[in-house]
């Protein structure tokens, strides 16, 4: 897969984020969310198979169900 470029980063724990990217893989476009690890103090962080890869035709059912999730937790406060 080639490189990733990383559009934003969830810290999960001191070893642990989750990395929210765009890829290309055989000259198709991917929306990742991925935990990657580090073990050198966050100097290299290494994907995990924990992770969901997206079409781009799939953003849009992502995007609904995130605005769907947002109201649920504003009827919450």
């Amino acid at each position: 897969m080639a490189d990733a470029k990383v559009l934003a980063t969830i810290e999960r724990s001191d070893t642990e984020q989750l990395q929210i990217s765009v890829s290309e893989y055989k000259g198709r476009s991917y929306f990742n969310l991925r935990i990657h690890y580090t073990t050198d103090g966050g100097s290299t962080w290494l994907p995990t198979k924990k992770g969901v890869t997206f079409a781009p035709d799939q953003l849009d059912i992502l995007e609904e169900a995130i605005q769907e999730a947002r109201k649920e937790f504003m009827a919450e406060e």
